[in-house]
């Protein structure tokens, strides 16, 4: 037993609050025999300013001190320094066990002390939040595993038709931009961060010849183009998680249009989704101003011109407006991840013959 609660201790960075010398010299003595490093304040004051350069592991308080009591002190670390704290009293009339916890304390001690008590006490609260560490770094891992999974089978399909991943980085950077201006909820910005680059995941069930081809797409071609919406809703289907979710709606929406002219349910304004109209511009964006098989870099103008034309025909006028009204921010983002210039003559620049079907 003794061996267990000094390797439970040690290393363990406790300060210990007691107006009474005898008192912390005794606790003091008692946690470092078992391996804490100890550190003792004999007023709530002194504890604070502590607190406030030094970081602890564990706070013991008592809770009667002249000046700044145990309980104010608690208020203040509860309000400045999250940190596990132990009250202790020997009025035991006077506080209520369920109210000191309320208080922001992790647990309760009766004076007298008696000390395998307290180090048994201490020990359990250095064991549960080592615990509750070891649980978040899991699900930290558990996470960032997940989502580079999904990220691996978006590049698959991104692969097939853009050959590197820039894309769904910058789609990325650009809705989170417009969630931003927009003052959307962090929580949902989160998720559209992750969720926004499941948008074109249904690509990868569409022919090479088709994703690739340099020149206009016929009429059949482009039917089976705009299958990759519902392929990529498919596979979305039916999850648990709402990254997941809404990379569904994101895959089923984001080539509705404004105007209703969209596909592949014809959605018309604010009954499309919201995340699918954010990709919607910020996907058509990146098309515009980056190289694809079928075309070059267009030009700053044209894309201006273009999300002015469709502002309430393609686009969500407000999204369209944000963009418009912060162009260079956009412009930046899409010139930090890729290095095609944009023609420096553009006097003889023409849309491609793709762009003017898909557009139509």
């Amino acid at each position: 037993m003794e061996h267990t609660m000094e390797m439970r201790l040690k290393t363990t960075r406790i300060l210990v609050v007691d107006d009474d010398p005898a008192t912390l010299l005794l606790l003091k003595r008692t946690l470092e025999r078992h391996g804490a490093q100890c550190i003792t304040a004999a007023s709530g004051e002194e504890a604070l300013a502590i607190m406030r350069t030094t970081p602890m592991d564990l706070v013991l308080t008592d809770i009667h001190m002249p000046g700044m009591g145990g309980l104010t002190f608690l208020k203040h670390l509860k309000e400045e320094i999250p940190v596990d704290v132990v009250v202790m009293t020997g009025d035991i009339k006077g506080f209520r066990y369920d109210t000191i916890i309320h208080m922001g304390a992790v647990d309760f001690l009766v004076k007298p002390l008696e000390m395998n008590e307290v180090t048994l006490r201490l020990q359990r609260v250095i064991r549960e939040r080592r615990l509750m560490r070891e649980l978040e770094i899991a699900h930290t891992t558990i996470k960032h595993s997940y989502l580079d999974t999904v990220r691996r089978l978006v590049v698959a399909a991104e692969h097939k038709d853009e050959g590197t991943g820039d894309h769904i980085v910058r789609m990325g950077d650009y809705c989170v931009l417009l969630a931003s201006m927009m003052d959307l909820s962090d929580d949902f910005i989160e998720l559209l961060r992750y969720a926004s680059p499941m948008h074109d995941i249904g690509k990868i069930g569409i022919p090479d010849a088709i994703l690739t081809k340099p020149g206009r797409l016929t009429d059949k071609e482009f039917n089976v183009i705009k299958t990759h919406t519902t392929i990529g809703a498919k596979i979305l289907a039916n999850s648990s998680s709402e990254v997941i979710r809404l990379g569904q709606d994101i895959a089923i929406s984001h080539h509705e249009r404004w105007n209703g002219k969209g596909y592949p349910k014809g959605l018309k304004g604010d009954t499309i989704p919201l995340a699918g109209r954010i990709v919607c511009a910020a996907d058509v964006f990146d098309t515009l101003t980056s190289p694809r098989p079928y075309k070059s870099v267009y030009p700053p103008h044209v894309v201006q011109e273009f999300f002015e034309k469709q502002r309430e025909e393609h686009f969500d006028p407000d999204i369209a407006t944000l963009i418009l009204d912060n162009f260079d921010h956009f412009l930046a983002l899409a010139n930090l991840n890729h290095s095609e210039p944009y023609p420096r003559n553009d006097n003889f620049f023409h849309l491609s013959e793709r762009d003017i079907a898909e557009m139509r």
